[in-house]
């Protein structure tokens, strides 16, 4: 199981820093500090988020999907707060959050119904 979970917080962390930096990218933000503290901020939520995650679901015996809900918005309304309090040109911070999130949350779910199924 830890070799299982190792992998899970690697991809998930590794995808969330490539997917939300594209994003940030993409929608024409170009300070290099608030792309920094993109993914400062990021390494520090998301291993929360995934071992929280992955505690919950095996020792709690929760329904997983539950889950997801609190530790998704904690994600959200954590980066939204940072992006907001020390961002150079974060216009909607939390708007911002929202979408990245959701955006790698997705990919998330498509890697992990690659690895393994449904």
């Amino acid at each position: 199981m830890s070799a299982m979970l190792l992998t899970s917080l690697a991809i998930s962390l590794v995808l969330t820093l490539a997917l939300e930096a594209v994003f940030f990218l993409l929608i024409g933000k170009r300070d290099k500090k608030d792309l920094l503290l993109l993914l400062l901020v990021n390494v520090i939520t998301n291993p929360i988020v995934v071992l929280s995650f992955w505690l919950a679901a095996l020792y709690a015996n929760w329904n997983a999907r539950l889950i997801l809900i609190p530790l998704e918005l904690f994600a959200v309304l954590t980066e939204g707060y940072y992006y907001k309090k020390h961002g150079r040109h974060f216009r909607r911070p939390y708007l911002f959050s929202l979408i990245a999130n959701m955006i790698s949350f997705g990919a998330g779910e498509l890697v992990r119904l690659m690895l393994y199924g449904g």
